[in-house]
């Protein structure tokens, strides 16, 4: 048997290793996650691996995204890469969610979101003015189509162009423009300009495969040049809404008011509902410098076009769209999604002793 003196020594000895265990734990623990790159999808039909795709699976597959984080105050667990510090959320659809899961995001305090660059990579309806389906567009007008006031369109004057009028004014696109950030709304952001540009000239050649699929779709857009070509990657701004609108006379007026908004600089290549609430819960966190707004980047991609075809209506074309997962380019415009935006995210991953400091430009 162990004499008392040593037994008091081992006790204490024990009672010192568990000591500098718990405090290494707790060590370890009240460091955050390093964070270099978030990608923000929108939703996930059902698991993130093996099944119908969303937005989200192709990520976590294939960058991938190995490590499930429980996020409660979301809409869905948030996917972590601990050797490319890359993490993933599904905001879930629509403005408000969008809003929410960021600004919840935003405050977790096990992340280091500090230096981290933004992502959105998500599919959009596109103006076929501009663009085919399974076209990759990178935004630098983010434009909300929401706020405003608006008079039932079989009620407008006659001499108006349409009954969406912006608060403040008494007219459609009565000038002045007020300030798009302003005290009784924001109906847009610019986002950074160099770097935009730098991430479509990174891209900018990225192969987009095309299909029988996409060629029976584009044959309906015949009086659209840019509607007939393969996929493509491009320079183009969003329309943000929380309604799926369809048809000529909107996207007449998406068109209309991207450029009142943008005072012309900007051209109405995708719409989609969430971007508005993202970038309104990042410009509030860039306030307190948890996040830098002007690491932020939307990528969006046609799943399909915004008005029918020739010899289709309206409502033909939103019954082709109703159905879920049933966009005529639904799985093309998944996979430009992830083929353009990957190329980003591992460039800034890969290469952060740089990107850490230096936002990247255009050359």
């Amino acid at each position: 048997m162990f004499p008392v003196m040593q037994i008091g020594r081992w006790l204490a000895l024990g009672v010192l290793v568990t000591s500098l265990g718990i405090a290494r734990v707790s060590a370890e623990g009240a460091g955050k996650l390093p964070v270099r790159v978030v990608i923000v999808t929108t939703f996930e039909i059902g698991n993130d691996t093996g099944d119908t795709p969303g937005e989200f699976q192709a990520w976590v597959e294939r960058l991938p995204l190995p490590q499930i984080l429980p996020f409660p105050l979301g809409n869905h667990p948030l996917r972590y890469n601990a050797e490319k510090q890359v993490l993933g959320i599904v905001t879930g659809e629509g403005s408000l969610r969008g809003a929410a899961s960021i600004m919840a995001l935003g405050l977790d305090d096990r992340f280091d979101l500090s230096k981290a660059y933004w992502l959105v990579p998500a599919i959009a309806g596109i103006d076929p003015t501009y663009a085919s389906v399974g076209s990759a567009a990178w935004a630098e007008w983010i434009i909300d189509r929401d706020l405003n006031f608006e008079i039932d369109a079989r009620e407008i004057p006659r001499d108006w162009s349409t009954g969406h009028i912006p608060l403040g004014r008494s007219k459609p696109f009565a000038l002045p423009t007020p300030e798009l950030d302003r005290p009784n709304g924001v109906n847009g952001y610019h986002l950074n300009p160099a770097l935009v540009e730098w991430a479509y000239q990174l891209t900018r050649n990225v192969h987009l495969d095309d299909t029988p699929a996409l060629k029976s779709i584009r044959a309906g857009y015949a009086r659209y040049p840019n509607a007939l070509k393969p996929p493509f990657v491009l320079k183009g701004d969003e329309v943000s809404a929380s309604d799926w609108w369809l048809g000529q006379r909107m996207n007449t007026l998406a068109q209309q008011w991207m450029a009142y908004w943008s005072g012309g600089k900007g051209r109405a290549v995708t719409t989609a509902m969430e971007d508005s609430g993202i970038l309104t819960s990042l410009t509030a966190l860039s306030h307190e410098h948890r996040v830098r707004l002007d690491r932020v980047l939307v990528l969006r991609t046609g799943s399909d076009y915004t008005i029918p075809a020739s010899g289709q209506t309206v409502a033909q074309l939103l019954a082709s769209d109703a159905g879920e997962g049933t966009l005529s380019a639904y799985v093309p415009a998944l996979e430009a999604a992830y083929r353009v935006g990957s190329p980003v995210v591992n460039e800034i991953a890969g290469n952060w002793a740089r990107y850490a400091a230096e936002t990247p430009a255009a050359k």
